[in-house]
């Protein structure tokens, strides 16, 4: 199902990636952030809201990467670059992510920053909509997004703009130890 989703996904403009351990997505999210500037300065910082990855990495500190902050204000969200947050499904005939977004830091780095960097459990790849509606329960969650691919509009004289109402970029990091939520 990884491939079908993979495909799909990088045809909305999504950018997706394979790692079988956290460590080794941990070490790709913080290359990809020093090499696309993350730095201790607004519209360069990264956000990273709280989620399960975290879970028993050794992460860096300040000091180390300059820019990578784990405290998601509105404040912050507004000025930062990049948003770090975990789905917890996918669907594989879509391309789409699937994020309980009741806490409102999943939705501030996912909707207000320019590059939003996706961590999905690859064994939450689901078939389509009617098999996450039997995952997903109204009374347990309060905010389900949906997010496929970058934001795009076609809005304004028909012309496509990308990034105008959301991230202009999705990368998306499958990990193969991550639990999922289902």
């Amino acid at each position: 199902m990884y491939e079908q989703f993979k495909t799909r996904a990088e045809a909305v403009s999504a950018e997706v990636h394979r790692f079988g351990a956290k460590p080794a997505a941990l070490n790709f999210i913080l290359d990809f952030l020093k090499a696309e500037g993350v730095a201790d300065a607004p519209q360069a910082y990264a956000l990273w809201a709280d989620c399960p990855f975290l879970d028993g990495l050794d992460l860096p500190s300040q000091r180390e990467l300059p820019g990578l902050k784990f405290q998601v204000t509105r404040e912050l969200a507004a000025m930062a670059k990049f948003g770090i947050s975990q789905a917890g499904w996918a669907l594989a005939d879509t391309g789409t992510l699937v994020q309980d977004s009741t806490a409102v830091e999943g939705r501030l780095v996912s909707t207000l920053t320019e590059i939003h960097i996706a961590l999905l459990p690859t064994n939450t790849i689901l078939p389509d909509m009617p098999t996450l509606l039997t995952l997903v329960h109204p009374d347990q969650s309060s905010y389900i997004a949906m997010i496929t691919g970058p934001s795009r509009t076609a809005d304004i004289e028909r012309v496509l703009t990308i990034g105008v109402h959301g991230p202009s970029r999705l990368i998306i990091v499958c990990v193969d130890e991550l639990g999922g939520a289902n």
